[in-house]
């Protein structure tokens, strides 16, 4: 029903006209957009003050590559007849083109008030309230869709959708059981009708509080398989088996019951499981088990019994299928792999008798080239990992794989290279086409070799872009809203929305965004880095375009110009200067974090990263302080914070401000500690910690600053003790903090030091022992078309 407001003069057209504007509406409709703009200047010349087709223009404008002169006359059109719901309306699609979803709606609702029962209106509502999650107006919204259309049926749909999303199961149980008694003559095997059957009896099992069926089967016979007890440890145990004999092709209970078991029985289950999967030959027989390992003791009984295997592989009379032994010995590499990462030499003897057993089986340089990887050496495990791909050059993993371990060995057009074999051969280049096609992979993994070898615009770049697909991603469910409930995908739909609610959480997002805000911290703290950081010293030579005439086709089909798709925006900062020369890098930083503190509250990084960015706001900086000491007190990273936070604490000019703060720090340090003492106090606690010794360090450093450099350095030089052990992670945050905090004289010989304990490793040699050590271990691979494995 219409609104019954007094229509104003100016909006009502001549007959002829009027009749022009519903051409214009259906001509937009029909994308026919240079037909409907003539249309509307027709319209203009005998009414140039006619506020609705002034608007209609401007959206049509906005869709032929005329955004800023469409938005002009959309906005006039507003002002020239502000009581009109299709200018409101026009000026909401428009803020939605703009994914500017806040002032769409508002302009949505404003037109609502001059036509509340307009059906297009209110369904363009319900999606935006969808995409903002404003569920108690969209169960409103829903409700007036269904009052005004009772006999559409996604009206029905939609609003038990929203009573669901709101909160309320029992009412969105109650509108689909009245629907589902509308319905009549349902063909058989309906996808539409399974589907909406499907969401049905997921709201049941909501509503009963049902969980999976293998768990309620159990927990029907008094067993619980989250907190079990030794009362009920065996019953569990014994019942997993029982459904293994009646279900042999099922792995699953088995796998369930090795979680569970201990001691003899483990062994009993394991011997069964993993003889199964090494004679069938599966390559992730290990992939499976590795959750296990955080088990010492189960970790110790898997090697036993697959050690066990082997000895009886070997024996002639053995009966097993001869890939059998090689997946055995592919098995234990990796198992040594997982208990000693940094010493890698029975691992790769364990490997390397199953490259010479059969050396044309892919999956054993890639099991070479993690375990180079695990140990350090990123230089062998790349070209661990460029033997297995000449083994198949048409396999695309392999060659993913491959470029991914270059990229980690900061060879970045050898990867690039690889790359291009895949990609479009018209793209720029192979990572602006990875990039159009939303590689999370490529993005992280180039812009940690760019972050590696000190190129930090490219490598910002890249974790910028990583931020802008997970936008897209953001932005791509609105499409959804409407989709979804036409196909009755339902179950699917909540699922989605789900995902986009957590979707920052995302360890892609956080990994992107933890590491743009270090770079965004250090450019705050060194502004130099970002001139040091031109590119102008490696551009890559501009490729000379091929002079090629392109000839004409004889009978040029005719295009409708009107609907052309604009071109692809050009890239303005190719090489990330400009994300660089960013007046505020810290309010960068913390627009990147402030998703994940409510998201991630329980990653102790997300505070530490918090904290580093609001240090000089105190209040929020003892907010993140105390954020991170709730979630681990004895974490290395919080001690040299907690310094931080005393020494560079500053007289507040408020008195309320000054009294919490202080009372904030006595509850850490007291009073008549001083930070001196409190440091010290904290290394002899943790004298055989790496960590510690680091965050010490960096503590002193923060207390006496340069003047204890000297100090520092024989500290760090301490790490070189051999009885002290010393993870790879720690040895590169030490040497990180040597060069770019303590710009320390004595980085080469930490690099020495800790290159004579990693043997195995290449991430503390020179670039020019690097460079000669790619050039000693080229790969050579056996590949012979007639060989067949044995």
């Amino acid at each position: 029903m219409a609104s019954t407001t007094t229509i104003p003069a100016k909006r009502i057209l001549p007959a002829k006209e009027n009749a022009l504007f519903k051409s214009l509406l259906q001509l937009y409709e029909t994308r026919q957009y240079k037909k409907a703009l003539k249309v509307a200047d027709q319209i203009l010349k005998k009414a140039p003050e006619h506020g609705e087709t002034t608007s209609m223009k401007g959206l049509v404008l906005t869709n032929l590559n005329r955004r800023e002169e469409g938005i002009q006359l959309v906005k006039n059109g507003v002002l020239l007849d502000i009581s009109s719901h299709i200018c409101w309306h026009v000026y909401g699609i428009v803020h939605k083109a703009d994914r500017n979803y806040d002032e769409a709606l508002k302009c949505y609702l404003r037109a609502l008030k001059f036509d509340k029962d307009n059906i297009n209106i209110l369904r363009d509502t319900a999606q935006l309230q969808l995409q903002l999650r404003q569920y108690d107006s969209l169960q409103d919204t829903r409700l007036a869709l269904l009052r005004l259309r009772p006999n559409v049926r996604l009206g029905w749909i939609g609003l038990s959708v929203a009573y669901h999303l709101n909160g309320k199961p029992h009412e969105a149980r109650r509108v689909l059981d009245h629907y589902l008694t509308t319905l009549k003559g349902v063909p058989e095997h309906d996808f539409e009708f399974s589907e909406l059957l499907l969401y049905y009896v997921a709201l049941i099992e909501e509503l009963g509080d049902y969980v999976e069926a293998l768990q309620q089967y159990l927990r029907a016979r008094g067993i619980e398989l989250e907190g079990l007890s030794e009362k009920t440890n065996t019953d569990a145990v014994q019942l997993l088996r029982g459904i293994s004999a009646d279900v042999p092709q099922a792995s699953t209970p088995t796998r369930m019951a090795l979680a569970i078991s201990s001691g003899d029985e483990f062994v009993a289950l394991a011997e069964q499981y993993l003889l199964a999967g090494l004679t069938r030959g599966i390559p992730s027989i290990f992939a499976d088990l590795n959750s296990l390992y955080s088990d010492p003791t189960k970790r110790n009984q898997l090697g036993q019994i697959v050690e066990t295997f082997l000895t009886h592989a070997l024996e002639p009379t053995a009966d097993h299928d001869p890939s059998a032994y090689v997946w055995t010995l592919c098995y234990l590499a990796r198992h040594h792999s997982h208990v000693s990462a940094f010493d890698p030499t029975t691992a790769l003897r364990f490997i390397d008798i199953a490259i010479s057993h059969t050396p044309t089986l892919p999956e054993l340089y890639m099991v070479k080239a993690r375990i180079l990887k695990r140990s350090g050496d990123s230089i062998g495990a790349a070209e661990a990992m460029e033997e297995a791909r000449c083994l198949d050059l048409q396999d695309r993993y392999l060659n993913t794989k491959c470029a991914k371990y270059l990229l980690r060995d900061g060879q970045i057009d050898a990867a690039s290279a690889i790359l291009g074999l895949f990609t479009k051969k018209d793209a720029p280049s192979p990572g602006s086409d990875l990039e159009e096609m939303q590689s999370l992979l490529y993005m992280l993994e180039e812009g940690r070799a760019y972050e590696r070898l000190g190129k930090v615009n490219m490598a910002l770049k890249r974790y910028r872009g990583v931020e802008k697909i997970f936008n897209d991603f953001e932005d791509d469910q609105f499409d959804f809203h409407s989709y979804c409930l036409r196909r009755h995908t339902l179950t699917a739909y909540e699922s989605l929305l789900a995902f986009e609610d957590k979707l920052r959480s995302h360890p892609a997002y956080a990994f992107a965004a933890f590491s743009a805000a270090r770079i965004y911290i250090r450019l705050f703290d060194n502004p130099t880095l970002a001139s040091s950081s031109t590119p102008e010293g490696h551009k890559k030579p501009k490729r000379k375009p091929k002079k090629t005439e392109k000839k004409p086709p004889a009978n040029p089909p005719e295009a409708p110009e009107d609907r052309e798709q604009p071109p692809p925006p050009k890239d303005d900062d190719p090489d990330g200067t400009k994300l660089l020369a960013v007046q505020d890098p810290l309010n960068e930083a913390a627009k990147l974090i402030r998703p994940l503190k409510e998201l991630r509250s329980e990653d102790i990084n997300v505070w530490l990263l918090t904290f580093d960015i609001s240090i000089q706001k105190y209040l929020q900086a003892a907010q993140a302080l105390f954020s991170a000491r709730a979630i681990d007190s004895k974490h290395p990273e919080l001690h040299h914070r907690i310094i931080e936070f005393h020494s560079g604490l500053s007289p507040s000019p408020l008195e309320p401000v000054q009294t919490v703060l202080t009372q904030l720090q006595a509850t850490v340090i007291p009073a008549q500690v001083s930070l001196e003492r409190y440091n010290s106090d904290y290394l002899q606690a943790h004298p055989e910690s790496a960590e510690a010794l680091l965050s010490h360090c960096r503590a002193l450093y923060k207390i006496r600053g340069v003047g204890a450099k000297c100090d520092i350095e024989e500290l760090i030089m301490g790490l070189a003790r051999p009885d002290l052990t010393v993870p790879l992670t720690v040895a590169l945050q030490v040497e990180e903090f040597l060069q770019h905090t303590l710009r320390s004289q004595r980085l080469s010989d930490f690099r020495h030091e800790m290159d004579q304990r990693f043997p195995f490793s290449s991430t503390f040699k020179s670039e020019e022992e690097k460079a000669m050590l790619r050039k000693s271990r080229l790969p050579s691979v056996p590949v012979d078309d007639e060989y067949q494995p044995i």
